[in-house]
């Protein structure tokens, strides 16, 4: 067995003070030293002053290099290995991101070309028309669209996807809603769409392979009077413009999620550098020049970068098959429709080998590679803080300007100007934690043996634990920003709808023929499995008899609502209340037309017009209000409006009487009982097929804003797990470089615990000092950011969730290389050639 030189602390070779490595490894390893200091010319086979070597020299020496990465040994395998690991996962991620506006278009593009062409009017039936309805249902949170198809005549268009126009009782489902009607989960679903499955929907007809979507046939929309008529399927709806808030934060959410990637992969191609200095200094031995060892060396992270973009091409194509299958936060999509854009995807295939000879060159820069070792005689140099603040100075410069310059109603913002400001300010706060951890881990001294080894460690190679933390900087820092922009930038996409969801949870109307169907389907919805109560009223309208007046464009007309007291009590503040009471609610102008059109057409002892004195062929029927008929306050009922007009309860007027009367109910549910909500919906369903059911919540996003936000949700997910694995693939590299020291510590009785923690204080402590400046810098960022909009800062501790996470990424990346570090402390580990 060959001597290893070890240095002070916990044996690490080429420490401060001296160390030599004797030749006799395995292949050209065993032979190494590593440093940092200026190049020595005086090593054998330096080139002379001057010289440059020409295209074909660089040929020759990247593919040796190259060579060396595969035909190396294992070692070598297992570093090409990890590096085309570590590029190939956020190539495939980068590849992914280029396929967004792809992926987006398409859904674009699917959804205009299914719906019905709106664009021209079609008031009269014809053999090519249809009459329409959109049917689109909520099932446990998930939507379910649909659309109901009656045809006027013999020749309608047939929907996209389908092969022809199902019969009335028929309906065409997607696959994903077939699978769910045919399982148990989907019972309660059955019970809503009452029709017989005729076949299935082809990809025409959807925006995603997991969308919920049905096209039925029926004969009643005629019955019920629904006037949606169309000729053909497809259109254009005219793209509305984001405004400025929005278009920051898409700028910034792409920033944030791309720069860890790129950092990971310049991380990723470092991986295995200190046996890969070993192999060069055994080229120093055997006559090569420090130039051509860098290249050499710049060879092998070439290699490892294509066969990186080679195994990230198969990655992303494994997981374009799989996007139909996969739901990341409800979107999903067609492999076809998740291609790169083609200059996007040209582009990494050209940065991703640049990159990775241009990362070996300057990493080697400050290593000083001889042929039989190393003797450091002095402390070597501390890296230098002025050029890290220079870049994140930079950055803010770029971005102060723009301060108080971005409005809500711009369309356009300097798109290159905020990019390329937020990315140096980021790329600044990765350069400033080599320094701080340095800085920081030079000054630990004693405690236990675990913190003493991971201590140790950490000061012989600082660079290698900051490199693996970079990634988490920038992405945690960006997620801070972003967060800080999310919480000021709502409430200009937030609406209050002044809905009251304690007093009620879901509300319908259901259109009836007769007041009798009204009363029923009030009824049955009170009787519904999980219902606890209904506010349930007959709505109609009233006018006021004879013909126009002087400048009257047409009759005066207010609503009526009959109901019992408790409902009324909804709607108006009522001193008292029995059956045959009757009430005039004023709004007051608080909400609607002012209270003396009301007066105009009903009041205390006027005689109301039921049917529209202009329209009403025959005598109009009328009702006269009782002379003791009170006028109360109107209140906002639960779904946050103001009903005014006449309210009577059931003794006071006979609703049969009432034209074209409607069932109004908002519902309270138990939310204890499983589905009440499901229940609700299937029982309004059996009602009346093709009304809907609204859902009563507080607030309501803008679209543009929830899809913005969906988007960068699913890019936060995707990135999260790349820093994980970029943790978790740098700590194994790691102790794959030291399965000898860690195999030597065990044969001097070292115990696995205390390996074991060591491991975790060795994550935990670059983790938490880059948590740190990522809290720092991610809140300056996104005060500027907000200063920007004109907004305030809405919660300074918006960083609690981000430290959450990277607590929970310690942890994890502890567990799972525990197996990995166990195995390498066999004693086998000791053995060599």
């Amino acid at each position: 067995m060959s001597g290893t030189g070890t240095g002070s602390g916990i044996g690490e070779t080429g420490t401060t003070g001296s160390a030599t490595a004797t030749a006799g490894g395995t292949g050209t390893s065993g032979i190494a030293a590593t440093g940092t200091g200026a190049e020595d010319g005086r090593a054998g086979g330096t080139a002379p002053r001057g010289h440059r070597p020409g295209p074909g020299a660089w040929i020759r020496d990247l593919a040796l290099g190259a060579r060396f990465a595969v035909t190396g040994g294992r070692g070598s395998w297992l570093r090409t290995a990890l590096t085309a690991t570590g590029i190939g996962l956020g190539v495939a991620l980068l590849l992914a991101a280029a396929s967004m506006p792809s992926m987006i278009f398409q859904r674009e593009v699917r959804e205009a070309a299914r719906a019905v062409d709106a664009s021209e009017l079609v008031p009269q039936a014809g053999p090519d028309t249809f009459r329409y309805a959109d049917q689109s249902t909520l099932y446990r949170g998930d939507t379910v669209t649909g659309l109901l198809l009656q045809p006027d005549g013999p020749r309608p268009a047939v929907p996209p996807g389908a092969a022809k126009v199902p019969a009335p009782g028929e309906m065409l489902v997607s696959p994903a809603l077939r699978d769910l009607l045919a399982s148990p989960e989907g019972a309660l679903l059955r019970e809503r769409l009452p029709y017989e499955i005729t076949g299935t929907l082809g990809d025409a007809a959807l925006i995603g392979p997991a969308e919920l979507r049905y096209v039925a046939g029926t004969d009643i929309l005629a019955a019920y009077g629904h006037e949606g008529r169309g000729r053909r399927y497809g259109w254009s709806v005219p793209e509305e413009p984001m405004n400025a808030f929005l278009l920051l934060l898409v700028v910034i959410a792409c920033v944030v999620l791309l720069l860890p990637v790129l950092v990971f992969i310049a991380t990723a191609v470092r991986f295995g550098g200190e046996q890969r200095d070993r192999r060069l200094a055994a080229l120093r031995l055997v006559g090569a020049d420090t130039a051509t060892t860098r290249r050499i060396a710049a060879g092998e992270s070439l290699a490892g970068a294509l066969f990186g973009l080679a195994a990230g091409a198969g990655l992303f194509a494994l997981a374009r098959q799989l996007a139909g299958t996969v739901r990341i936060w409800d979107v999903n999509a067609f492999p076809s429709d998740v291609s790169p854009v083609p200059w996007l995807a040209a582009l990494i295939v050209a940065i991703v080998p640049v990159a990775a000879v241009v990362v070996s060159l300057v990493a080697l820069r400050g290593v000083a590679i001889e042929p039989l070792g190393v003797v450091r005689t002095a402390t070597p140099r501390p890296r230098r803080l002025a050029w890290r603040l220079v870049l994140l100075l930079a950055g803010a410069a770029i971005l102060v300007p723009s301060v108080g310059q971005v409005d809500v109603d711009d369309t356009s913002i300097n798109m290159p100007g905020v990019a390329i400001g937020a990315t140096l300010a980021l790329v600044g706060l990765t350069t400033l934690l080599p320094w701080l951890v340095e800085a920081l881990v030079k000054r630990l001294r004693g405690g236990p043996v675990a913190w003493q080894l991971a201590t140790r460690r950490l000061q012989l190679s600082s660079g290698t634990a900051a490199r693996a933390v970079s990634g988490l900087v920038v992405a945690a820092a960006g997620a801070i920003a972003l967060q800080m922009l999310f919480q000021a930038m709502q409430n200009d996409f937030t609406r209050v709808t002044d809905m009251d969801t304690a007093r009620a949870q879901m509300a319908t109307k259901v259109e009836a023929r007769t007041a009798d169907d009204a009363r029923r389907a009030i009824e049955k919805l009170s009787a519904t499995k999980g219902v606890t109560g209904v506010v349930g009223t007959i709505e109609s309208s009233v006018w006021r008899p004879g013909p126009l007046r002087a400048g009257e464009d047409f009759t005066p007309i207010t609503s009526i609502a009959v109901g019992d007291c408790a409902s009324l009590k909804e709607f108006a503040h009522l001193p008292s209340c029995t059956d045959g009471d009757v009430f005039i609610a004023l709004a007051h102008g608080g909400a609607g037309p002012d209270d003396a059109w009301v007066a105009r057409t009903a009041k205390p002892g006027a005689t109301v017009a039921l049917r529209d004195p202009e329209t009403h062929e025959g005598p109009v029927p009328t009702w006269r209000i009782p002379d003791t008929a009170r006028t109360v306050d109107a209140r906002l009922d639960p779904m946050g409006r103001v009903q005014f007009g006449v309210m009577a309860t059931p003794k006071a007027i006979d609703a049969a009487r009432l034209d074209a009367p409607e069932a109004g109910v908002m519902i309270r549910i138990d939310p204890t009982v499983p589905d009440a909500a499901e229940h609700v919906r299937n029982a309004v369903a059996a009602v009346d097929p093709i009304t809907r059911v609204q859902t009563l919540q507080d607030l309501e996003r803008d679209a543009q804003f929830s899809s913005v936000r969906t988007g960068i949700l699913v890019g936060a997910t995707l990135t999260m797990l790349l820093v994980a694995t970029s943790l978790l693939v740098t700590t194994l590299e790691q102790l794959r470089e030291r399965r000898r020291l860690l195999s030597s510590l065990v044969a001097f009785g070292t115990r696995r615990a205390t390996l074991g923690w060591s491991v975790l204080w060795q994550t935990a402590v670059p983790i938490a000092l880059g948590l740190a400046l990522a809290v720092a810098g991610g809140l300056g960022l996104g005060l500027v950011l907000l200063r920007m909009i004109g907004k305030q800062v809405e919660d300074w501790w918006v960083f609690l969730p981000v430290t959450g996470v990277g607590g929970g990424l310690i942890l994890l990346v502890t567990l799972l290389s525990l197996p990995v570090l166990w195995r390498l402390m066999r004693a086998d580990g000791l053995r060599t050639e």
